[in-house]
Protein backbone atom coordinates (compact mmCIF):
# COMPACT_ATOMS: atom_id res chain seq x y z
CA UNK A 1 0.00 0.00 0.00
CA UNK A 2 0.88 3.49 -0.75
CA UNK A 3 1.76 5.28 2.45
CA UNK A 4 0.83 8.90 2.28
CA UNK A 5 2.70 12.06 2.04
CA UNK A 6 2.80 14.37 4.94
CA UNK A 7 3.53 17.97 5.62
CA UNK A 8 4.09 19.90 8.72
CA UNK A 9 2.94 23.92 7.51
CA UNK A 10 4.72 26.69 10.57
CA UNK A 11 2.53 29.39 11.10
CA UNK A 12 5.52 31.56 11.29
CA UNK A 13 5.94 30.96 7.11
CA UNK A 14 2.70 31.55 5.75
CA UNK A 15 3.01 34.31 3.34
CA UNK A 16 1.22 37.31 4.04
CA UNK A 17 -0.99 39.30 1.45
CA UNK A 18 -3.24 42.67 1.69
CA UNK A 19 -6.53 42.40 0.34
CA UNK A 20 -7.49 44.02 -2.37
CA UNK A 21 -9.78 46.38 -1.16
CA UNK A 22 -6.91 46.91 1.86
CA UNK A 23 -9.67 46.20 4.83
CA UNK A 24 -7.08 43.37 5.91
CA UNK A 25 -4.69 40.94 4.85
CA UNK A 26 -4.73 36.65 4.45
CA UNK A 27 -2.14 34.71 4.98
CA UNK A 28 -2.12 31.00 2.71
CA UNK A 29 -2.18 27.98 5.13
CA UNK A 30 -2.31 25.12 2.63
CA UNK A 31 -3.92 24.17 -0.58
CA UNK A 32 -4.49 20.55 -2.75
CA UNK A 33 -1.41 19.51 -4.37
CA UNK A 34 -0.95 21.43 -8.33
CA UNK A 35 -2.96 24.43 -7.10
CA UNK A 36 -1.70 27.56 -6.57
CA UNK A 37 -3.25 31.16 -4.45
CA UNK A 38 -5.56 31.71 -7.75
CA UNK A 39 -6.33 28.19 -8.88
CA UNK A 40 -6.96 25.56 -6.79
CA UNK A 41 -9.85 22.88 -5.66
CA UNK A 42 -9.48 23.66 -1.91
CA UNK A 43 -7.55 26.23 -0.20
CA UNK A 44 -7.42 27.45 3.75
CA UNK A 45 -6.25 30.56 5.10
CA UNK A 46 -6.07 33.03 8.18
CA UNK A 47 -7.53 36.31 7.14
CA UNK A 48 -6.90 39.43 9.56
CA UNK A 49 -10.17 41.88 9.17
CA UNK A 50 -9.19 45.24 10.97
CA UNK A 51 -12.02 47.27 8.90
CA UNK A 52 -16.21 46.22 8.12
CA UNK A 53 -16.95 46.02 4.63
CA UNK A 54 -17.06 43.65 1.63
CA UNK A 55 -15.83 40.24 1.24
CA UNK A 56 -14.45 39.45 -2.27
CA UNK A 57 -16.15 37.34 -4.46
CA UNK A 58 -15.35 33.23 -5.45
CA UNK A 59 -17.36 32.60 -8.15
CA UNK A 60 -18.05 28.93 -8.27
CA UNK A 61 -16.63 27.95 -4.84
CA UNK A 62 -18.02 27.32 -0.76
CA UNK A 63 -16.48 29.08 1.97
CA UNK A 64 -16.24 28.13 5.19
CA UNK A 65 -15.14 31.23 8.27
CA UNK A 66 -14.79 30.79 11.90
CA UNK A 67 -13.52 33.48 13.97
CA UNK A 68 -10.27 32.66 16.05
CA UNK A 69 -9.02 35.72 17.75
CA UNK A 70 -11.58 38.51 18.62
CA UNK A 71 -15.01 39.00 19.52
CA UNK A 72 -16.91 37.91 16.57
CA UNK A 73 -18.27 39.45 13.47
CA UNK A 74 -22.05 39.64 11.89
CA UNK A 75 -22.47 38.81 7.80
CA UNK A 76 -25.06 40.31 5.34
CA UNK A 77 -25.28 37.48 2.92
CA UNK A 78 -27.08 38.62 -0.58
CA UNK A 79 -28.92 41.73 1.67
CA UNK A 80 -29.83 39.16 4.54
CA UNK A 81 -28.66 39.59 8.19
CA UNK A 82 -27.35 36.50 10.19
CA UNK A 83 -26.80 35.92 13.11
CA UNK A 84 -23.47 36.92 15.03
CA UNK A 85 -20.63 34.70 14.71
CA UNK A 86 -18.79 34.32 18.43
CA UNK A 87 -15.39 32.45 17.83
CA UNK A 88 -15.51 28.37 16.80
CA UNK A 89 -18.61 29.07 15.31
CA UNK A 90 -18.30 27.99 11.37
CA UNK A 91 -20.53 29.12 9.27
CA UNK A 92 -20.96 28.24 5.31
CA UNK A 93 -21.77 30.13 2.30
CA UNK A 94 -21.52 30.50 -1.60
CA UNK A 95 -18.19 32.00 -2.94
CA UNK A 96 -21.44 33.65 -5.60
CA UNK A 97 -23.12 35.73 -2.45
CA UNK A 98 -22.36 39.30 -1.95
CA UNK A 99 -21.30 39.30 1.34
CA UNK A 100 -20.85 42.53 3.84
CA UNK A 101 -19.05 42.22 7.29
CA UNK A 102 -19.47 44.34 10.78
CA UNK A 103 -17.14 44.03 13.37
CA UNK A 104 -18.88 43.08 16.73
CA UNK A 105 -16.18 45.00 18.89
CA UNK A 106 -13.22 45.47 16.66
CA UNK A 107 -10.59 43.41 14.68
CA UNK A 108 -10.73 39.74 14.20
CA UNK A 109 -8.50 37.29 12.76
CA UNK A 110 -10.61 34.26 10.97
CA UNK A 111 -10.04 30.89 9.79
CA UNK A 112 -10.74 30.23 5.96
CA UNK A 113 -11.90 27.03 3.89
CA UNK A 114 -12.54 27.51 0.42
CA UNK A 115 -13.46 24.82 -1.86
CA UNK A 116 -14.99 23.57 -5.21
CA UNK A 117 -18.25 21.72 -4.57
CA UNK A 118 -18.30 20.63 -8.16
CA UNK A 119 -15.08 18.47 -7.61
CA UNK A 120 -14.64 18.28 -3.99
CA UNK A 121 -16.52 16.79 -0.57
CA UNK A 122 -15.54 18.84 2.39
CA UNK A 123 -16.02 18.36 6.06
CA UNK A 124 -14.68 20.84 8.76
CA UNK A 125 -15.43 20.42 12.24
CA UNK A 126 -13.80 22.17 15.38
CA UNK A 127 -12.60 19.99 18.23
CA UNK A 128 -12.11 21.78 21.93
CA UNK A 129 -11.91 21.11 25.33
CA UNK A 130 -11.63 17.40 25.36
CA UNK A 131 -8.31 14.99 25.08
CA UNK A 132 -7.33 13.11 23.45
CA UNK A 133 -9.56 12.76 20.81
CA UNK A 134 -10.15 9.78 17.92
CA UNK A 135 -11.30 9.76 14.84
CA UNK A 136 -11.35 7.29 11.75
CA UNK A 137 -10.90 9.05 8.15
CA UNK A 138 -10.64 7.68 4.52
CA UNK A 139 -10.79 10.76 3.12
CA UNK A 140 -8.25 11.89 0.60
CA UNK A 141 -6.89 14.83 2.03
CA UNK A 142 -6.88 15.36 5.97
CA UNK A 143 -5.57 18.81 7.75
CA UNK A 144 -5.20 19.56 11.30
CA UNK A 145 -4.88 23.15 12.23
CA UNK A 146 -3.73 24.10 15.87
CA UNK A 147 -5.15 26.58 17.43
CA UNK A 148 -4.84 26.32 20.77
CA UNK A 149 -1.65 24.69 22.67
CA UNK A 150 0.99 22.20 21.33
CA UNK A 151 -0.56 19.10 20.45
CA UNK A 152 0.18 15.84 18.56
CA UNK A 153 -1.32 14.05 15.67
CA UNK A 154 -0.77 10.32 15.51
CA UNK A 155 -1.86 8.76 12.15
CA UNK A 156 -1.97 4.49 12.55
CA UNK A 157 1.52 4.80 14.05
CA UNK A 158 2.93 7.41 12.95
CA UNK A 159 3.29 10.80 15.80
CA UNK A 160 3.82 14.01 14.75
CA UNK A 161 3.97 17.12 16.45
CA UNK A 162 2.58 20.60 15.67
CA UNK A 163 4.42 22.70 18.41
CA UNK A 164 2.45 26.58 17.83
CA UNK A 165 -0.53 27.93 17.53
CA UNK A 166 -1.76 27.98 13.86
CA UNK A 167 0.71 25.54 12.86
CA UNK A 168 -1.31 22.79 10.95
CA UNK A 169 -0.51 18.97 9.38
CA UNK A 170 -1.43 17.88 6.08
CA UNK A 171 -2.07 14.04 5.12
CA UNK A 172 -2.44 13.99 1.34
CA UNK A 173 -3.36 10.23 -0.25
CA UNK A 174 -4.21 8.35 2.07
CA UNK A 175 -5.37 5.26 0.64
CA UNK A 176 -8.23 3.14 2.91
CA UNK A 177 -9.47 4.38 6.51
CA UNK A 178 -6.97 5.83 9.03
CA UNK A 179 -7.19 6.18 12.80
CA UNK A 180 -6.30 9.65 13.70
CA UNK A 181 -5.32 10.71 17.10
CA UNK A 182 -4.90 14.41 18.49
CA UNK A 183 -3.60 14.77 22.24
CA UNK A 184 -2.40 17.33 24.17
CA UNK A 185 -1.01 18.30 27.59
CA UNK A 186 -4.22 21.17 27.59
CA UNK A 187 -7.55 20.48 26.36
CA UNK A 188 -7.48 20.64 22.49
CA UNK A 189 -8.24 24.11 20.49
CA UNK A 190 -8.04 22.19 16.79
CA UNK A 191 -9.95 22.10 13.55
CA UNK A 192 -9.79 19.21 11.36
CA UNK A 193 -10.90 19.28 7.52
CA UNK A 194 -11.40 16.16 5.74
CA UNK A 195 -11.50 16.42 1.77
CA UNK A 196 -12.46 13.73 -0.83
CA UNK A 197 -12.55 14.10 -4.43
CA UNK A 198 -15.41 13.25 -6.44
CA UNK A 199 -13.49 12.46 -9.28
CA UNK A 200 -9.28 11.46 -9.46
CA UNK A 201 -7.19 13.89 -11.19
CA UNK A 202 -9.51 16.53 -12.23
CA UNK A 203 -7.93 20.02 -12.89
CA UNK A 204 -8.01 22.79 -10.66
CA UNK A 205 -10.85 25.23 -10.41
CA UNK A 206 -10.24 29.27 -10.78
CA UNK A 207 -10.83 31.86 -8.85
CA UNK A 208 -12.29 34.13 -11.18
CA UNK A 209 -12.81 37.12 -9.12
Amino acid sequence: MKHPEVHLYRAADYPRMPWRNGAGTTQEVACNPGGSTTAFDWRLSIADVAQEGGFSAFTGLQRIITVLEGRGIQLTVDGREQAPLAPRQAYAFSGDAHVQCRLLDGPIRDFNLIYAPARCHARLQWVTGVSPWIFHSAARSVLVLNAGDALSVRVDAAVHRLPSRYDCLHVEGQEGLAEYRLEGAAPLDACVIELMPKWPDAPAAAETA
